[in-house]
């Protein structure tokens, strides 16, 4: 990559990232995947870099548009699976709210509660399954990078509402 494609891309990076962030959580409705959509966006851009003019032209945004939308697609029609194939984890969660030993501690439901469905898996397949991350990102169509940032968010979360030691 020549130094002018380099400085287009950082150009277009800067004028770009957010929007295209905003469409691909427009489409898929999940934090990581939409950055993971924008990242996939930017290395199908960086191959079509020559043949981009401008960087804020209207030719230059239609393409971005484009590459953003069908990559955030793509990952939608990838991910669909998980969704109608996932079991429930409300007997997951029964099982562990059986092994509560102090009674004023928040029962599992309760910490999980507020939680996304998908953060709320993750919890559940490490923490009660007792499942790797590989283990985990495989049963949820997910990367491993994504299924570990993802539970560290979450239980980044759970500790500043306090529902979670900070030691753990």
């Amino acid at each position: 990559m020549t130094y002018d494609e380099s400085e287009k891309l950082k150009k277009l990076y800067e004028v770009y990232e957010q929007p295209m962030y905003r469409i691909a959580y427009a489409v898929l409705h999940d934090e990581g995947l939409a950055e993971d959509a924008v990242s996939d966006a930017f290395i199908r851009i960086m191959r079509r870099l020559a043949r981009l003019n401008e960087c804020t032209s209207d030719k230059t945004k239609a393409y971005i548009v484009k590459v953003i939308k069908s990559t955030s697609i793509n990952i939608y029609r990838k991910n669909k699976r998980r969704y109608n194939e996932e079991v429930p984890i409300d007997n997951a969660v029964q099982i562990a709210d059986r092994t509560l030993i102090y009674s004023d501690q928040p029962s599992i439901n309760e910490i999980l509660g507020g939680l996304g469905e998908t953060d709320r898996k993750i919890v559940t397949l490490r923490c009660v399954d007792e499942l790797s991350w590989r283990e985990v990102a495989e049963k949820l169509s997910l990367t491993e990078v994504n299924v570990r940032k993802r539970f560290e968010r979450t239980k980044k979360r759970l500790r500043s509402k306090g529902e979670i030691d900070n030691e753990k």
